[in-house]
């Protein structure tokens, strides 16, 4: 009989994986093995084990019976095949291949051999995906777990076979050796290994101790083995001198990255930093090994070396890695550049930071791909900026402002600021203001980064008070863009005219979520084909009066409920000193229990609203006209049936209707059409002291309009006869702001395009509480709306995604994906100078990439190398080559676009050239 283990309760369970987890946390080191468990039946574990934890202790008895339903519910066997590329798998000679794009926590978690056993005997299933721990780091202290080990494509020479193999990038060139010779079934003898990168052969990989990572081998590479098939030997000899020079012994390219889809590894928690690992290579003369003649070469590519972390400097590489690909800048700091040194100038480093930089970059357009180690740089810049000293990750868009404003003022072309005090603008020509603005500017500021980075935006504000508008044009070295919600929402809003043209409507719309009452404004007036003399009055409308007028465009649409009731108000647009009669509609409803109880009157239905010009004098009938001529198209014809003309006069002559309160015109004394009623209809108007008085009399009695207020109430009384004449449906069943429909989920997830990134900065705003101007007519400090407008674009375009917040209880990042264009970034129409004709079209070549959360993040670079035409991954040390279509992702962070010049042939990185810094027109 054979001995059943007892089955464990999910506490047992729970309390033998965290002793297991416990124990074997601090054991971990390199070689120990751990698995991938896919996340989703992980939590599925962790709810099963948490919920009836709760029970046992019976500190939630209230929800007992909910969660004891629950808690039977015992995950089912281990299933990761969601982590498993099934179309790479069936035809893979690598065996079991994991999606190229999971990130741990979130598509998986790692366990360590001792939990997976356990829960795997408790469990079962698979399939079982085994991970080894490898050290990584300048100290080779910190473990990670090599999550994706090197896929390398292996060339056999000349017979044209070709397989696919994973190998740890800590194994050896060796170890590859022996595993080419058995996966083609060949003897060690008969093959040489060589770096095939790009197709071509590079370096002969004869080091048998050097590890593949020391190699500088990048993920999807190409391997030539090549069969020592020669029909003389000094074939042979000749490879074995060639390999042996090239394989210089550089420090090795270590990788310091904790993204699954960068590096090829993922830190988990079992991972330990060591933060004066730096100290271990404090003795190495890295300067030494950046000659041309002992560096293996891969093509005549330059511009493809790395830089290796130097512990959390990740921000730091990747900024670089886009400055020194910058064309301008690689041609000018390749070049004599210490001729403009500013060592004068109290705002710069005395040029140290622009040497120091300038020496990086010489190092990184060296020929050769070693890593280059920027500690002289970061020495350096912790010297001038402490706050990026130690082995904190910082934020590389800060690392960035800081550099280009130092380098600028090291490299200040003016050695004596003049000082010049700024003109207001005295309603001169914007053209004339924005250029002395910038030619004062030249004059205290010219460097090559004025040259290249710098820009002129149109800020304009305008007083709240007394209307001063103040406008400035100041340079910008980079642009901050939010990062607008795409969350939208449906509103409805109903439309009505005041002038009888048309029946009301309702409209649909698809607003902002977060966005404001402008937004909505904005679509209307493109929905109803509004006229460009016309404006919309926006209304909410309760108990069928309207509660309040929308018109201020900033209100947010985020105060507007869902059962919110919505007008707008089709008026003229040119309209001054004016008020709003606002036509109230009344019903007679009979008292209930009693028939002889009296008759009242109660609003009913929806508000119509008609301006009034304070300036004309208006009488009793002139009321009467105007509310005519608004209740117009709901007038019945002879039959049944709404009337539904256009045409406001043709209603009101209508002279076939039986009703005797249809507006008949005929000629005044003045030969002008002037309708004269025969009879009114029953309006009541509310005067000043909230008295009704009744319109149906005293036709040429005046109205005053004095009153504070600026509306003008007036009632009328719909009777059973009246109701006879007028439908009135049309006005009764107001729509709510949104009915709850089903939204596609494409329309919940609709991409951010950079276009509205930009528009959300370009977009009039009221300034923070805060940050107040000082209006110099009213003499005090005003709440102003600021209104920024581009004027003048650099030759190169930066663009900041404000992935960041910060408050004063949270810091927030936000993943949100923008859709970034890659060529013809068209930015001519959002240029306010209309005198500038040059179409202003860009094209990106460099961006950041943040991965992860605050403070705990990895930074990447991706760079286009313009003579390649082709992209590439810079992950600090490691440099990879990927698809265009890959540049674009939630990740980006930092943009780096080059304006398109059809006047000259683009410049390219690293090409020489006789262009001179200061002959680059950058204000064009």
């Amino acid at each position: 009989m054979v001995d059943v283990a007892p089955q464990l309760t999910p506490e047992e369970e729970k309390q033998a994986v965290r002793d297991i987890a416990v124990a074997t946390e601090a054991q971990t080191k390199v070689g120990d093995t751990f698995y991938l468990i896919t996340q989703r039946w992980w939590q599925d574990w962790l709810e099963y084990v948490s919920q009836t934890s709760i029970v046992n202790d019976g500190s939630s008895s209230e929800h007992q019976g909910s969660v004891s339903s629950s808690a039977l519910k015992k995950p089912s066997c281990i299933d990761n095949s969601d982590l498993i590329d099934e179309a790479v798998y069936e035809d893979s000679a690598t065996g079991i291949e994991l999606h190229d794009t999971l990130v741990e926590g979130t598509d998986y978690i790692l366990l360590p051999k001792e939990v997976w056993n356990k829960l795997h005997s408790w469990y079962g299933g698979g399939p079982v995906l085994a991970r080894k721990v490898i050290n990584t780091g300048l100290s080779k202290k910190e473990l990670s777990v090599e999550v994706y080990p090197l896929r390398l494509e292996l060339h056999l020479m000349p017979k044209g076979d070709r397989s696919s193999i994973r190998i740890s990038k800590k194994e050896t060139i060796g170890e590859l050796h022996r595993k080419a010779c058995e996966i083609f079934d060949l003897t060690p003898k008969q093959v040489c290994i060589w770096d095939y990168f790009s197709h071509q052969k590079h370096a002969l990989m004869n080091d048998m101790e050097k590890t593949l990572d020391e190699a500088n081998i990048q993920m999807d590479q190409d391997i030539l083995v090549e069969l020592i098939n020669i029909k003389t030997e000094g074939g042979l000899s000749s490879h074995q001198e060639n390999g042996s020079m090239n394989n210089g012994s550089l420090a090795p390219a270590t990788l310091h990255s904790s993204i699954a889809t960068s590096g090829g590894l993922s830190a988990s928690k079992f991972s330990s930093r060591n933060g004066n690992s730096e100290s271990h290579f404090q003795n190495l003369n890295t300067d030494k090994a950046y000659g041309t003649s002992s560096i293996s070469t891969r093509g005549a590519t330059c511009g493809l070396t790395g830089l290796l972390n130097l512990g959390n400097t990740c921000f730091m590489n990747s900024a670089i890695q886009c400055l020194v690909h910058t064309p301008e800048f690689t041609r000018y700091f390749r070049e004599d550049y210490h001729q403009e040194i500013n060592r004068q100038n109290p705002l710069g480093m005395v040029g140290e930071l622009a040497l120091a930089f300038g020496d990086l970059l010489r190092k990184l357009w060296a020929p050769g791909r070693a890593p280059v180690a920027p500690r002289p740089f970061k020495a350096k810049l912790v010297r001038f900026a402490p706050q990026f000293s130690g082995c904190s990750q910082h934020d590389s868009q800060e690392l960035l402002a800081f550099l280009l404003d130092g380098l600028h003022e090291d490299l200040n072309r003016v050695k004596h600021k003049p000082y010049i005090k700024s003109k207001d603008a005295d309603d001169r020509p914007d053209e004339e203001v924005a250029d002395e603005y910038w030619a004062n500017h030249i004059a205290r500021n010219d460097s090559i980064i004025v040259d290249v980075c710098q820009g002129q935006y149109k800020s304009t504000l305008v007083c709240p008070v007394c209307n001063k508008v103040s406008v400035t044009f100041d340079p910008f070295m980079y642009l901050s863009l939010p990062l607008q919600s795409t969350a939208t929402r449906s509103m409805t809003v109903t439309i009505f005219t005041c002038d009888g043209s048309a029946l009301p409507a309702a409209y649909t719309l698809t607003v902002p979520k977060h966005g404001r009452c402008r937004d909505l404004i904005q679509s209307l007036s493109i929905a109803c084909s509004l006229q460009f003399n016309e404006k919309l009055l926006l209304a909410e409308i309760r108990g069928h009066l309207i509660y309040r007028f929308l018109e201020d465009p900033m209100i947010l649409l985020s105060t507007i409920k869902e059962d919110d009731h919505l007008t707008a108000y089709k008026i003229p647009k040119v309209l001054k000193k004016t008020k709003f009669l606002q036509l109230i509609h009344r019903r007679e409803e009979q008292g209930t229990g009693n028939a002889q109880s009296p008759v009242g009157w109660k609003p009913y239905g929806t508000p119509l609203v008609s301006p009034i010009s304070c300036d004309d004098t208006i009488t009793r009938s002139d009321i009467q006209q105007i509310v005519h001529t608004m209740l117009s198209p709901m007038l019945r014809t002879k039959g049944s049936g709404a009337m539904t003309t256009s045409n406001a006069s043709v209603v009101a002559s209508t002279k076939s209707h039986t009703d005797s309160s249809i507006a008949a015109p005929t000629k005044g004394e003045d030969g002008s059409s002037k309708p004269m009623l025969s009879e009114k209809l029953p309006l009541q108007l509310v005067d000043e002291n909230n008295a009704c008085i009744d319109l149906t009399v005293g036709d040429d009695k005046v109205v005053k309009l004095s009153l504070p207020s600026m509306s003008i109430l007036v009632f009328v009384d719909w009777s059973q006869n009246l109701l006879a004449s007028y439908d009135t449906n049309h006005i009764e069943n107001l729509p709510e702001v949104c009915k709850h429909v089903h939204v596609s989920k494409k329309a919940r997830n609709e991409p951010l395009s950079l276009y509205t990134c930009l528009e959300a900065f370009l977009r009039e705003e009221p300034l923070v509480p805060e940050d107040m101007w000082y209006c110099p007519q009213c003499k005090e400090r005003r709440q102003a709306s600021k209104k920024l407008d581009l004027w003048r674009l650099p030759e190169v375009l930066v663009i900041h995604l404000k992935r960041f917040s910060y408050s004063r209880s949270m810091k927030h990042k936000l993943d949100t994906f923008v859709n970034i264009p890659i060529h013809d970034f068209d930015l001519t129409n959002y240029v306010a100078n209309k005198n500038n004709t040059q179409r202003q079209i860009y094209e990106l070549y460099a961006l950041t990439n943040h991965y992860g959360g605050m403070g705990s993040g990895h930074y990447t670079a991706h760079i286009k190398l313009l003579d390649e035409n082709r992209w590439y991954n810079f992950d600090d040390n490691h440099i990879s080559p990927i698809n265009e279509e890959d540049v674009k992702s939630a990740a980006a962070y930092v943009l780096f676009y080059k304006r398109v010049n059809n006047d000259r042939s683009s410049a390219s990185n690293g090409v020489g050239s006789n262009l001179n810094s200061k002959n680059i027109n950058s204000n064009s």
